[in-house]
This record gives C-alpha cells, structure tokens and sequence, in this order.
C-alpha cells in the first residue's frame, strides 16, 4: 500500500501547474460534448483529438486524450436520458429506464443518477487500475517472446468472439487489420512487402490515419449514405436532480456494476457496451421491483452508467501493463503513444513512470472535474445535440483531413485516411464491426515478430513447452471455437422446430 500510496503522489505531482488542470477540464468537456453528440463514440473523439496532441509534450498529449475517454462515456448519457437516443453505443442501455424518467418529469433525476453512477463507477476502475497494472507490469517483464504471442492471439481471438454477436465477421474484420499490418518492410529480415515500389509504404500504413479513418470519416460517409442532415430540438430539462436518500438507495447497484464493469473492461474487446447491459441485466434479475425496469428504474440508470465508466480503468490495465488494448478506444491511445515514441507494456513503468501515473492521476481528477461540470453544466452540454448534422459532419470531414495530414505532413496519409473512412463505411455497411480492424493492425506486429523470435530461439515446438504460452493459447482456442458451438447448437435447435 505504501508504494501504492507513493507511485500516486508521484502521478499528482506531474500535474502541477495550470496547464495540466487546464488540459484535463477542456477535455472532460469535449468529451462530454463527443460523447453526447449521437454517431460519435469516445474512439472517435479521441482519434481526431490525437493529431493535435502532436505539439504537446507526450504527458500532457495522453492526459488530454484519457480525459476525453472517461468523459465521453458519461455525455452518451445525456442524450440517452434526454430524447432516447443514445450518444454511444454503451447508453444504449441507459436509455431503457433514462428516458422513461424523462417522459414523467423526472429528466432531471435521470441526469443525476447517471453523473452520480458514472463518477464512482470511473473512480473505482481507476483504483483497480492502480491496484493491478503495476503488479502486472512486473510479471510481465519476465516474459518469454512465446508468451506474447499467445498473449496477443488471446486478444485477437476475444476480440473476435465479441463482434456483434458475429463470430465470422468479426473474425474477418480481425484477419483483414493483420494483412493491413503487413505492409511494408519484414520487421526480421527488412525485405519489402506488398509496397508495389511506393516509397510511402515501406514504413506501412501510418497508424493514425487509419483510426481516424476507420471511425471518424466512417461515420461522416455513413451519415452522407443515409441522408441524416437534420437537427434535434431539445424541450427545457425538467425535474430536480435525485436527493441523498434516492443516491443511498442504489449504493448496492453501483457497486456491483463498479465491480462487473472493471471486470469485463479488462478483457480485451468487450468494452463498455457489453458491461452496461450485462450490468443492467444483471441488476434487474436482482432487484425487489424488476417490474419498474423499462418504465423508468432508477437503479437502471444507475448501473449502466457504473459499469461503463467503470469499465475505462478495467481496459486500460491490459494496454498499460501488456501493451494489449482493451478497447477501440484504447487501440487508439496505443497510436497516441506510438505518435510520441513510447511503446506501452510493462517497460512503459520504468521507461517513463511520469506518464503511467500521470493516467492514474488525471483519471481522478478528471472525474471529479465531470461531477462539478455536470452538476452545474448538464443543460448546456445537452444542448450540443441540436448541432445541424449538415455542420457538424463537413466539420468533423475537415478535421479528420487536417489532423492526418499534420502527424507527417504527407498528402499520403489525408490519401490513405480516406481510403481507410471507405473501408470503414462498407464494412459497417454490411454490419462487420470496425474495432477488431484496428485490434488486428495493432497486435499484427507483436503478434508476428514474437511469433518467429520463438521459433528462432527454441523451434516450433516451443508453444507448447513454454507454460504460460500453451495456457493462454489452450484459453484462447476454447475463447475462439465456444462462440461457433453455440451458434452450430442454436441453428440446430432451430432446425429441429421448424422441421
């Protein structure tokens, strides 16, 4: 306790002076804003904020990029509550009981909650973040190159097993980032591959580019498809926000959710969609009153929102510790990092300390920077919903141009970002998810170079001599072939009744 005690004193102290406090109170409310916006999520916000961290210096860059993505989970929440709509895709199951609330006078007491739930939810996943990434992170330095390779095929396997309900696609999307990550020269032997004699490709597809290709211009294109130009009126928000004795109430459900959603943010790929409506299912089935849930629960607010913001700490001690992202939005972060030279997994903690508890810092001041902001800003953010769509999607269009061409100053990139919003545009499209592309351009490299390291060192055999390896592979086979049983057993049942 006292190194934990110590390693946060150290974090607070990067944060002295204005400009951190500055930083972290204008990306709660850009995230906020992100957040609240619908068709946006807290990995868009974040890729197109990361060309612009460029300038700052690599503490202050990941301060700023970490507020955005605990806030933006929160501002989904508003418009969830306010007009059923969710903002991201973990409110949406803020809006089953939210707006409910809303449609009886009680806007205001679903707002509340749900800032309530979303700030001791993100405070508790940043204390397990704290508790465990260290810990990890020096059991992780000892590894074998044998275990990283099972290490990353556990995430890209979970990953997959995790898209939309979608093994195949899912699968698909992740081999499709894999092949993308073999672009340019052989990382063991330098010979170039699939450049077609393009100078620009032998480094590879730049990373960023891509993300805010893949998740900013997708959505822009998306939108552009479908025709969705108008705007949202909001009407006033109503009601008083909920009392202590309401608060006190949901103390169990806030907890429980706080713990699931850490939990299930910690496996790479299910992310704060999955938490949220595993948390409210799961605070349904033990509630007094599960009759009141979807007419307006208040403890239904309360643990989507605990589990979403809770999940953040939960996926960000695999990125920091393992270098494995946890989310999309992490596989972000990964490419901000990158953008500053610093490789993240377990040497990131001796590399530079200063910025791992920086995080840890900047998490919990960020959170209780969104608590005063929602308190006393709740009807302002709201409002950024009315932003006519015909503006708000050329504006993201631009920055997204802007923010790749600045990383190198290379038409290339703006060229290859808006190949890369296409590709995301037909694969969303066709309802393959977009996170696993990402996931797989991201552990592409770990996964390969460990992979022939291993052999080199000990043969092929290694894999199965090496226990940590042949543990992880044996969890992740079982991860990877359980969704397809399932699917072959519910297809079979469904033969059986129709016959």
């Amino acid at each position: 306790m006292d190194q934990i005690a110590d390693n946060l004193i150290f974090g607070f102290s990067t944060l002295l002076g204005w400009q951190p406090i500055l930083i972290i109170i204008g990306g709660v409310i850009i995230g906020i804003m992100v957040g609240a916006m619908p068709g946006l999520s807290p990995s868009t916000g974040v890729a197109l904020l990361v060309p612009f961290s460029y300038t700052m210096s690599p503490a202050l860059a990941v301060i700023l990029l970490v507020s955005i993505y605990i806030s933006s989970n929160y501002g989904g929440s508003i418009t969830a509550v306010l007009i059923n709509t969710p903002g991201t895709p973990a409110a949406a199951a803020t809006a089953i009981d939210g707006y409910p609330m809303t449609l009886k006078g009680e806007a205001g007491k679903g707002l509340g909650m749900s800032l309530i739930a979303s700030t001791i939810g993100g405070i508790f996943g940043v204390i397990i973040l704290i508790v465990f990434a260290v810990p990890l992170a020096k059991l992780a330095i000892s590894f074998h190159p044998a275990d990283y390779f099972a290490l990353a095929i556990f995430g890209l396997t979970t990953v997959g097993s995790l898209g939309g309900g979608n093994v195949s696609k899912a699968m698909v999307a992740v081999l499709f980032g894999l092949i993308i990550n073999t672009v340019g020269l052989d990382p063991i032997s330098g010979v170039s591959r699939y450049s077609f004699g393009i100078d620009q490709l032998y480094d590879g597809f730049s990373l960023i580019p891509a993300l805010i290709g893949l998740f900013a211009l997708s959505v822009v294109f998306t939108a552009f498809e479908k025709g969705q130009f108008g705007s949202t009126t909001l009407d006033k928000v109503s009601g008083k926000f909920p009392n202590v004795l309401e608060c006190w109430k949901t103390k169990y459900t806030i907890v429980r959710s706080s713990v699931l959603g850490t939990i299930i943010g910690i496996f790479p790929g299910a992310g704060a969609t999955i938490a949220s409506f595993i948390s409210y299912n799961i605070a349904q089935r033990s509630s007094k009153e599960p009759e009141t849930f979807g007419k307006g629960a208040i403890d239904g607010v309360a643990a989507s929102e605990a589990a979403n913001s809770s999940s953040v700490g939960g996926a960000l001690i695999p990125l920091l510790a393992l270098g494995i992202p946890g989310s999309a939005t992490d596989a972000v972060l990964i490419g901000a990092l990158q953008l500053h030279d610093i490789t993240p997994g377990p040497l990131l903690f001796e590399s530079n300390p200063e910025i791992v508890y920086g995080i840890f810092a900047s998490l919990i001041i960020a959170n209780a920077v969104m608590l005063f902001l929602g308190i006393f800003g709740v009807r302002y953010f709201a409002k950024v919903v009315e932003v006519p769509a015909s503006v708000l999607y050329p504006m993201i269009l631009t920055i997204a141009l802007i923010g790749s061409f600045a990383v190198q100053n290379s038409f290339f990139d703006v060229g290859a970002c808006f190949a890369f919003g296409v590709i995301g545009w037909i694969f969303k499209r066709y309802d393959y998810p977009v996170a696993p592309i990402v996931l797989g351009i991201v552990l592409g490299s770990l996964l390969e170079e460990n992979f022939r390291r291993a052999v080199m060192m000990e043969g092929p055999t290694v894999f199965l001599t090496q226990p940590l390896a042949a543990t992880m592979l044996a969890i992740a086979g079982l991860l990877f072939l359980w969704p397809i049983y399932r699917s072959y057993r519910s297809k079979k049942a469904d033969q059986e009744i129709s016959s």
